[in-house]
């Protein structure tokens, strides 16, 4: 083992699907992929089934990702109830924590804020985010508007206490937030690539979850657009391991 290397933990919210299964190992692959850099070591800890850290193994870590997931937030499952306590916890330990779609929700509802369904339905394809004019960002000279992908019906509907929003689009008031130096939230998916979203939009299809003609849209729409990946990796690394 990589002695001195950061360590980060991967909070899985989702079940992999056949197709990230086998050409990114999982969603865990996908995060890995954008985030780590040489030395470091990530793990992953499957909280939708059940698989969380043990007490004397948090402090082992200098970051967590909580990734998306098809629950919601706002629902109490027991592994949901689990987390938001595992959340609080690690808040009060000061520890870096980067949300992400349902991460970012569970983040805003373990320190006190609210989520639910947004008023507007879903939110499918390449959006434009509007970074808020506080300096955030100024160190990473990145543009003031983002295209990212964006995959959610639910929304961070009232910001924690003490928390700002740094993000907005036309579609969503909070596209992303901070609580703290140790805390942010995403709503979009800096971590998918086009062909992940085509994917999803089919499973969605397939659950009844969306209808054709819109998914037939949002296919074609998704041809003319492309998200600002690399800016956005820029902005999740510099956070997770700078404390942006």
């Amino acid at each position: 083992m990589a002695m001195g290397g950061k360590r980060f933990a991967i909070l899985l919210c989702a079940e992999d699907s056949d197709y990230v299964k086998k050409l990114y190992g999982g969603y865990f692959g996908v995060f890995v992929r954008m985030l780590a850099e040489e030395g470091e070591i990530w793990n992953v800890y499957r909280v939708a089934s059940g698989e969380f850290p043990e007490d004397d193994e948090i402090g082992l870590f200098d970051g967590f990702v909580i990734t998306g997931s098809c629950n919601d937030a706002h629902g109490n499952d027991v592994w949901i109830c689990k987390l938001l306590n595992l959340l609080k916890k690690l808040d009060s330990m000061k520890k870096t924590i980067l949300g992400i779609c349902f991460g970012h929700q569970i983040l805003a509802r373990a320190l006190g804020g609210k989520t639910g369904r947004n008023v507007a339905g879903w939110d499918i394809g390449v959006r434009a985010i509007h970074l808020s004019s506080s300096n955030h960002f100024s160190s990473l000279k990145i543009p003031a508007t983002l295209s990212i992908i964006e995959c959610h019906r639910d929304e961070v509907r009232e910001l924690p206490p003490k928390a700002e929003v740094i993000a907005w689009s036309e579609k969503t008031g909070i596209e992303m937030f901070k609580y703290g130096k140790h805390i942010m939230g995403i709503q979009g998916h800096p971590e998918y690539t086009k062909d992940i979203l085509l994917h999803l939009i089919d499973r969605l299809l397939n659950r009844d979850l969306i209808v054709e003609s819109y998914a037939k849209e949002m296919k074609e729409k998704l041809g003319t657009c492309e998200p600002d990946r690399e800016a956005l990796r820029k902005l999740c690394i510099s956070f997770l391991k700078g404390g942006l």
